[in-house]
């Protein structure tokens, strides 16, 4: 499955179901164009992070020089390929060019145990041309505190010359992750705004998966499948949409556990008058001003002309 989360509404903007065969980066710029068409009037810049999995030249080059009619140039930072070249250009990289990445605790800054540094790298991809489109490369590093195990100093030389994340510097080895990027932030803004993505984009996948029943299919056949996965990314998007909109903001990062227990599974008396219906709870009951409020709010979102009356007006 593949999908393209709307950061500041919190919902898919666009999702694919795929065989699962099928890469990770497999058609990334397709479905980039797709969801940007799907983003409604009023936006009018967009920016794109992604793991790895987006690492494609034909969508960075896409992003880079403007290529989209509405949205015109598009920054991005994307995680890229640690292959052996880029291990070349971290390793000729002086210590002094090293800088410490900083993170919040209790609105102080602390140093972490992770640097980054501006890389100089060029991949094979795009240096045939002297007109092809110019990235910055940024590298974090972080130290390994455990020992290597007795007989692992020729797997680590043999790992050098292949796309792990680990290398040796100066007799000390370090884990290291690529960033390609085409904005002019500062590189730790760039790498901290990078990793804001990660823990949203698997709470998603979490939430697809296990409470909205994405990872249970119905079926042996690919497009009944499909349709479940597309049902279920309704649901889950309706459900967003509903904590944004109806619910306050203490909801928002609430998941389908709290709503089921303090809305949906509430018990009640459902009686038919007339033409409408009646809900009728226990006295006294702790949902009753909630379960009001989110009618009245359902209701002030209809249009006009609609003739479903407001509780209490």
């Amino acid at each position: 499955m593949y999908g393209v989360a709307w950061y500041e509404q919190d919902y898919l903007l666009h999702t694919e179901f795929r065989d699962g065969n099928v890469p990770a980066g497999f058609e990334q710029k397709r479905l980039l164009i797709e969801a940007l068409e799907g983003l409604p009037e009023g936006v009018e810049h967009v920016y794109v992070r992604s793991d790895t999995a987006g690492y494609q030249h034909n969508l960075l080059k896409y992003c880079e020089t403007g290529e989209n009619e509405r949205f015109g140039r598009i920054g991005f930072a994307i995680g890229c390929d640690v292959v052996k070249e880029f291990k070349k250009a971290v390793y000729e990289v002086e210590e002094s060019e090293w800088h410490p990445i900083y993170k919040e605790v209790n609105g102080k800054l602390e140093e972490t145990d992770q640097e980054w540094s501006e890389v100089c790298y060029v991949p094979s991809e795009i240096s045939k041309s002297k007109k092809g489109p110019d990235y910055r490369y940024l590298a974090t590093r972080e130290l390994l505190k455990q020992r290597p195990l007795p007989g692992d100093e020729m797997e680590e030389l043999h790992q050098q010359n292949l796309p792990f994340p680990n290398m040796k510097i100066n007799n000390k080895r370090y884990k290291i992750y690529g960033v390609v990027t085409n904005l002019d932030w500062d590189g730790e803004a760039i790498i901290h705004w990078l990793r804001k993505r990660c823990g949203n984009s698997e709470h998603v996948h979490s939430e697809m998966k296990g409470e909205f029943c994405g990872g249970q299919l119905p079926s042996g056949k690919f497009g009944a499948n499909a349709a479940w996965w597309w049902l279920m990314v309704l649901a889950l998007n309706l459900t967003s949409i509903m904590k944004s909109l109806v619910l306050n903001k203490s909801w928002k990062k609430k998941r389908m556990k709290s709503l089921r227990f303090s809305i949906i599974n509430v018990a009640g008396r459902v009686i038919r008058k007339g033409k409408g219906l009646i809900i009728r709870l226990s006295k006294g009951h702790p949902s009753f001003d909630l379960l009001l409020s989110v009618r009245r709010k359902i209701a002030s979102l209809c249009s006009v002309n609609s003739s479903l009356p407001v509780p209490g007006g």
